[in-house]
């Protein structure tokens, strides 16, 4: 359903891209939606979110925002993965996420309009994009845990944000923080959660808060993405 390809940023720098299309080529799609990664790279479990937005009726593009450190990154979830996927983030180059981000929206903005949905890592570029970017008609983010850095910025396209309640990365005094500053965003939080509980592969799964986040992420676009 989906292909690698390859997207160039205003820099100049070429990365690589999961792209998936709809199942059927004659149909017509409610829009895009751009799928920023966790720390483990365009794995498994992002393209797999790609393909599921396809199953709604959205094209997916999902940037590989690491291929400046590391093309091709691709990681698991265990100890040992986590620990080298960690290096990406020690001195983090907003900036440069940023550039790469603008060039997937770029990419599939004749498509129709555009959202866009992050993890983890990829929850905190979302927001920056909101309040920065152009072209974005909706975002979510999911458990981002430097949203509070950004917080002070008001995003541009309507924003919603899942976190975890038992999140060990990120307090419900910075969620409460958050809400505070930016009362014009949905924000919800999971009773029992922990970090990661919308990914399938890890052991912080939780299907139940997973199933609901989708279903309010899928409806948030559906209201905004027209």
């Amino acid at each position: 359903m989906g292909q690698m390809i390859s997207l160039t940023a205003s820099d100049g720098f070429k990365l690589g891209a999961y792209l998936a299309h709809l199942a059927d080529p004659a149909a017509k799609p409610k829009g895009a939606i751009v799928v920023i990664q966790e720390i483990f790279g365009v794995n498994s479990h992002i393209r797999d979110i790609c393909d599921r937005f396809t199953r709604e009726g959205y094209v997916a593009i999902a940037p590989a925002i690491f291929d400046r450190v590391e093309p091709n990154f691709q990681s698991g979830y265990s100890p040992e993965e986590v620990a080298v996927a960690r290096k990406f983030v020690a001195n983090p180059d907003w900036a440069a996420f940023l550039r790469d981000t603008q060039a997937a929206i770029d990419a599939v903005k004749d498509v129709g309009p555009v959202g866009i949905v992050g993890f983890c890592l990829g929850g905190s570029i979302v927001y920056s994009a909101a309040a920065t970017l152009n072209g974005l008609s909706a975002a979510v983010g999911y458990y981002g845990g430097a949203i509070i850095r950004f917080a002070d910025q008001k995003p541009k396209a309507p924003t919603l944000l899942h976190f975890g309640e038992k999140d060990s990365g990120i307090p419900l005094t910075d969620v409460e923080t958050i809400k505070a500053k930016r009362p014009e965003i949905e924000v919800y939080v999971y009773p029992g959660a922990q970090h990661g509980f919308s990914c399938d592969q890890r052991a912080s799964y939780d299907r139940p808060s997973a199933d609901l986040a989708w279903q309010r992420t899928t409806a948030f676009f559906g209201k905004n993405l027209k």
